[in-house]
């Protein structure tokens, strides 16, 4: 069924801006009094609301009656929704002056939330992650990377990306899934840090692969992770089975982002520790740096270097980081809208690192801009100004978004 959904006061297409590099707000495409033509959950036609009438005078009416502006909806190219517990004693000990590595070397962090999701049953895990999911959409969030990385042996690590594709199918939202099992070696494993990795390349990875449960795979370099040498044949082994890939870089220590460069991942995410030698890098590469203000917000350190990424022309997306350790605050807009402020990052900026490069992030090309032919995908706020929604920092939210075929309910 063909529908016209309109009047908005604003259309922010997101068209024709480049993938990489610094933006100006004045290259934004503003569609006034703007409609969007719909049929099967893709984009038909977008422009001026009288002219669309008049051409598709045989498309049903999705009338909007107050004062709107249309964007793309947000894609959260990096998060860690699959969980089950709390980190709220690492909290309490990381605002009482203990930093991120010292909870984690005295036995808190990750392990924590590995053994409360050991614990939780595969129904329960989905029935947590669609709660969340819920959230996400209705703050206009239509795309979510989701990974596994809480489980940390081969059974429950599977156990989370069943969980993940079931969500994926019964949520508004699409999901794409990466495997995180390389995110610290486990406690129980017997062996060394290659030993693991091996075990994941060997046991897990083929299995993951003919169920066909996630393309992807990440691996978290750091000092309380995985070292650089280790890594690099991991993600060049992964490789090799066919996955794509994606590291935790950056985020303690500088350097990691270049093993990523050099095995092709599609983004580096973190970044927080990156110098101009990782951010040039970057800039000459097709890895997406994906910066993660709410690890910033959680863990009390200072935020990725967003604004000399885009100045040295790379391509900067935004991303939640929701976890229930480093970052539970979860609000994306939020996010980044703060960061920004911090970083001078200017609308268009904000705006393209939440659409279409986080889109790119995930190699979709499909969505993160209002056109034809793309994924109608899409979230109205209630304002005639679209200068607004960063004014009033994450607290305006959409009153209607689209995810798929069909719109959720008023929000």
């Amino acid at each position: 069924m063909k529908k016209l959904i309109g009047p908005f006061s604003q259309i922010v297409t997101m068209r024709r801006m480049p993938l990489k590099g610094s933006l100006k707000d004045e290259k934004l495409e503003i569609v006034k009094d703007g409609g969007i033509v719909v049929k099967d959950g893709c984009i038909k036609a977008v422009g001026d609301m009288n002219s669309l009438s008049r051409l598709h005078h045989g498309a049903t009416l999705e009338n909007i009656d107050r004062p709107a502006v249309l964007l793309p909806g947000f894609i959260d190219c990096h998060t860690h929704l699959c969980f089950s517990g709390t980190r709220s004693s690492d909290y309490a000990m990381r605002i009482s002056g203990k930093s991120y590595l010292e909870i984690a070397k005295s036995g808190g962090g990750i392990w924590n939330t590995v053994e409360s999701v050991r614990n939780t049953s595969e129904a329960e895990l989905m029935g947590l992650l669609l709660q969340r999911i819920k959230q996400h959409v209705a703050a206009g969030i239509t795309t979510i990377e989701v990974k596994s990385g809480y489980g940390l042996n081969i059974d429950c690590e599977l156990r989370l990306l069943r969980a993940i594709k079931m969500a994926g199918v019964a949520s508004e939202a699409d999901i794409i899934s990466t495997c995180l099992a390389a995110h610290i070696k486990p406690k129980d494993f017997k062996g060394e840090d290659k030993n693991y990795l091996q075990h994941i390349i060997k046991e897990l990875l083929p299995v993951i692969k003919e169920k066909e449960l996630c393309r992807r795979v990440d691996i978290f370099i750091e000092e309380t992770a995985f070292c650089q040498h280790e890594a690099s044949k991991f993600l060049m082994a992964a490789g090799l089975l066919g996955f794509n890939s994606t590291v935790h870089a950056d985020q303690f220590t500088p350097g990691s982002s270049l093993v990523a460069i050099a095995a092709g991942a599609h983004s580096a995410d973190h970044l927080e520790a990156s110098t101009d030698i990782e951010i040039n890098a970057l800039a000459d590469s097709n890895t997406v740096a994906v910066v993660l203000p709410g690890a910033s917000f959680g863990l009390g350190l200072p935020y990725a270097p967003a604004r000399k990424i885009l100045n040295a022309g790379a391509c900067l997306a935004i991303a939640s980081d929701w976890n229930p350790g480093s970052a539970p605050h979860g609000d994306l807009l939020m996010q980044a809208a703060i960061m920004g402020a911090a970083e001078k990052l200017n609308t268009a900026e904000t705006f393209a690192a939440l659409t279409y490069r986080a889109a790119h992030a995930l190699r979709l090309n499909d969505r993160g801009i209002i056109d034809k032919g793309n994924e109608a995908q899409m979230q109205a706020y209630p304002t005639a100004d679209y200068r607004d929604i960063l004014y009033y920092q994450g607290t305006m939210k959409p009153f209607k978004v689209w995810t798929k075929e069909m719109p959720m309910s008023e929000v």
